[in-house]
């Protein structure tokens, strides 16, 4: 049996990882400056990360939800405390598309209706609903095809509110990202956002923030939504929530009421799923890893605007993405293969940055003087 032709692969294969850092079965070191598609929150294999969950397997691994799991009330308490949302309520699934599919769902039991208000070059995920919000037709198989996703533009307040204006008794929710991540890294405003809230508000829709890639930290706020001041009715979770285990999850206000049946899950909240999940907020308060994540961030920034080569940069936190001229359209690949950096990218021409939110300088002006050789040659 061969696997399943997915994704186009690099043959590198990882062995060991450290930090900012992993090595290849030949004993190569590369820089990670994409975090395995912005998963890597606390840096890979932190010690206390790995004592937590190692512990947690000489214990239990699994058991299932239908007995109380104390992990995930110590795991709600201190995801509370965290992200300054301690009066909403968690549900815990495994992925981010997991997450996005519960909380659209859910935003559809609450208010009765159908539609969801996403926007253009909008990632939520490959499942049902999800990927039909998403903007992509290609990943969009038939069966996913809903009239029920209106696919609004990108940070328009006025076609916002002439929607709502025209339709919004019929809108079950909104989901954005506060930063669109596979999109290109474009920032949500936090004007656009407060529209949003205000029409939700009014129509009595929900207000979903999607928050896989660009929350648990990396904006430099828990969640980037934030910024704007108001607040979300469900926020989803996963990528750096686990920093590599499958952990995900929805916060969810507490206005909206629970019901059993509505949502489920088997492995979700599992035991060490939970550790990993723990581990990942005690050692992010430990380290003041957000505050770390705007400092880092706001230097490379600086940093990357002084490349007159480079177009657009723009982000927040350790999510960053600028716009490369074609001329230098094969900058990712030399920086992997000629300076051993691992950096992400948008079609058609968008490096993205999505380190750990634990980069210390040393490994940003690695980062920098590979990007001097590339685009300054002697």
């Amino acid at each position: 049996m061969k696997l399943f032709d997915v994704y186009p692969i690099n043959n590198i294969t990882i062995e060991r990882a450290m930090g900012s850092n992993v090595w290849d079965d030949a004993g190569n070191q590369y820089l990670d400056m994409y975090g395995g598609h912005a998963v890597i929150s606390i840096g890979h294999t932190h010690p206390h990360y790995v004592k937590r969950l190692t512990d947690q397997l000489d214990k239990v691994g699994f058991y299932s939800n239908s007995i109380r799991i104390p992990l995930q009330e110590e795991l709600a308490a201190a995801l509370g405390n965290v992200s300054g949302k301690a009066d909403y309520q968690l549900f815990l699934c495994n992925s981010g598309a997991e997450a996005n599919e519960n909380a659209l769902k859910l935003a559809s039991f609450h208010t009765g209706r159908k539609k969801i208000i996403a926007f253009k070059k909008a990632f939520h995920g490959r499942t049902s609903l999800a990927v039909a919000a998403t903007d992509n037709p290609a990943i969009v198989a038939p069966v996913n095809q809903t009239d029920n996703i209106v696919f609004l533009p990108f940070n328009e307040e006025e076609q916002l509110r002439a929607y709502f204006q025209s339709n919004g008794n019929e809108v079950a929710g909104v989901i954005i990202e506060g930063i669109q991540g596979v999109g290109g890294i474009h920032v949500a405003t936090d004007l656009f956002i407060r529209a949003i809230r205000e029409c939700c508000d009014q129509y009595g829709a929900l207000y979903i923030a999607d928050s896989i890639q660009c929350g648990y930290g990396r904006s430099g706020k828990f969640f980037s939504h934030d910024f704007s001041g108001v607040e979300a009715d469900i926020y989803t979770m996963a990528k750096g929530m686990g920093n590599g285990f499958p952990v995900a999850g929805i916060l969810i206000a507490p206005h909206i009421p629970a019901k059993h049946g509505m949502l489920g899950t088997t492995f979700g909240g599992n035991h060490l799923a939970c550790a990993a999940a723990l581990a990942v907020l005690e050692v992010m308060e430990r380290e003041q890893l957000m505050a770390n994540a705007e400092q880092m961030g706001d230097y490379l920034m600086e940093e990357l605007r002084k490349f007159p080569q480079l177009k657009n940069i723009r982000g927040r936190g350790l999510m960053i993405g600028f716009d490369v001229e074609e001329v230098h359209k094969d900058l990712r690949k030399n920086l992997l293969w000629t300076h051993r950096i691992f950096t992400g990218e948008a079609k058609p021409s968008v490096v993205r940055l999505l380190p750990s939110l634990a980069l210390t300088r040393e490994h940003a002006d690695q980062f920098l003087n590979a990007l001097r050789k590339e685009l300054i040659p002697d």
